[in-house]
């Protein structure tokens, strides 16, 4: 299961990025558990739940300098006992017009096997530059 589920996530990771690169709210959703709990990098902001992240992306992609973020992952640690995984990578939001690097940073994001699809549960965000 391991290996199937790190490949899993890897892929709902890219669907994630995508979505983000094409502003598709419908893409995002199916991806986040319904309260799905998101830490900004900077601020801490937290965003509770999924209709509440829709409407920051909503609201994100709605920017006249908008940013689009790409999160890689390094590492997916899947539990054993639980069907649930934690992913650790590098995130970097550039702008939309030109790829100009802006910010960038870690996250860990916790995922939760529901049916038979991954969902991200929590995810939390540090800015380094």
């Amino acid at each position: 299961m391991t290996h199937a589920a790190d490949h899993a996530i890897r892929l709902r990771r890219d669907a994630f990025n995508r979505a983000l690169a094409a502003a598709d709210l419908k893409a995002i959703g199916p991806l986040l558990a319904q309260d799905a709990i998101l830490v900004t990098g900077t601020d801490s902001a937290v965003i509770s739940g999924r209709k509440a992240q829709l409407a920051a992306w909503e609201q994100e992609f709605a920017a006249s300098l908008r940013t689009i973020y790409i999160r890689t992952p390094d590492t997916i640690l899947v539990s054993p006992v639980e069907p649930i995984a934690l992913e650790h990578g590098r995130w970097q939001g550039v702008t939309a017009a030109g790829g100009l690097a802006l910010a960038s940073g870690t996250y860990t994001a916790k995922w939760r096997k529901t049916g038979s699809d991954w969902v991200i549960e929590a995810e939390i965000y540090l800015t380094l530059a």
